[in-house]
């Protein structure tokens, strides 16, 4: 799946696994947490698919700055 400025989040939260702002090094690193987020998306709505998205986040935040 590919980031596009048509696709509108369904949850606010989607909208920091966005990685095309980013320089291509880290982009690679990025991506892969985007399409992890898409894959959660498809659960069923629940407190445990924010808490899932949430973590997702921490995680990709955590391997974007050690990508630095």
């Amino acid at each position: 799946m590919h980031e596009t400025k048509a696709e509108a989040p369904t949850e606010p939260i989607l909208q920091f696994f966005g990685y095309m702002h980013l320089p291509p090094h880290l982009q690679e690193v990025s991506k892969h947490f985007h399409d992890m987020a898409t894959v959660i998306m498809a659960l069923p709505r629940s407190a445990e698919r924010t808490v899932a998205l949430r973590k997702l986040l921490e995680s990709k935040d955590a391997a974007v700055r050690a990508a630095l």
